[in-house]
């Protein structure tokens, strides 16, 4: 697990979530642990040569918006997919097309509802919104572009954008971080704003994928072959 966490968190974001999974099995792990570390070993030596790009999305690429601004942000969560229903969320920053900053983890508690899975993911991945910001003022670097994070939910970012919050939970941690959410967007140092489930990129954080929607998270990760480029 020592040598697969190294590149997941440093240049290889796609097996971040197969690290996450099999680093809760440190303690005891069985065979089939064994077993899916050495393929994710072995798809990284069958990968070896996949690089992040940082290519700045030029705008006539026929992309999305979002994809043309330098700083993006997004936010996922599965709801309950633990065997002790916890729930798994994950975050993606990509800075002129490349990850810069991600993470692929499991909640601490247990949620009721989807709403409130997303809301938790977001309560996080705001908070390293605003370290990227103090970060990026400390080095003077000036965004020319909206600070959003974009997560797939529309339920949830209703709840955050609305005069008045319309979510009732038990789950006082839950509805702390609600509030909070809400006043850093009512008081404008933070936007959430609606991306579709296919163009999620933070997708694969939160749940294995198959083939087609692996490859798919790759491309979106922008993570290209560069073994041409090493002859």
């Amino acid at each position: 697990m020592g040598s697969l966490n190294f590149p997941a968190t440093i240049t290889r974001p796609d097996i971040a979530k197969s690290c996450s999974i099999l680093s809760q099995f440190l303690r005891n792990p069985g065979p089939q642990h064994i077993e899916a570390a050495d393929r994710a070993i072995r798809y990284l030596l069958g990968t070896k040569y996949l690089a992040i790009e940082f290519s700045g999305y030029p705008k006539d690429q026929g992309l999305l918006d979002i994809e043309c601004y330098p700083f993006v942000c997004y936010s996922d969560a599965a709801f309950a997919d633990h065997v002790d229903r916890k729930s798994s969320d994950g975050f993606l920053f990509t800075l002129y097309g490349g990850p810069i900053d991600w993470k692929a983890s499991k909640q601490t508690t247990v949620t009721t509802s989807s709403t409130e899975a997303e809301l938790l993911a977001l309560s996080r991945t705001a908070k390293e919104v605003q370290a990227w910001q103090r970060f990026f003022k400390a080095i003077n670097y000036q965004l020319d572009s909206r600070l959003s994070i974009h997560s797939d939910n529309t339920q949830t970012i209703r709840l955050l954008t609305s005069e008045t919050p319309q979510l009732t939970t038990k789950l006082r941690h839950v509805d702390i971080h609600q509030h909070w959410l809400r006043q850093e967007i009512q008081e404008g140092r933070l936007n959430v704003e609606w991306v579709s489930t296919t163009d999620m990129k933070a997708d694969g954080f939160t749940k294995p994928l198959t083939r087609q929607p692996f490859e798919r998270f790759v491309r979106q990760l922008n993570l290209i072959d560069i073994q041409a480029l090493l002859k």
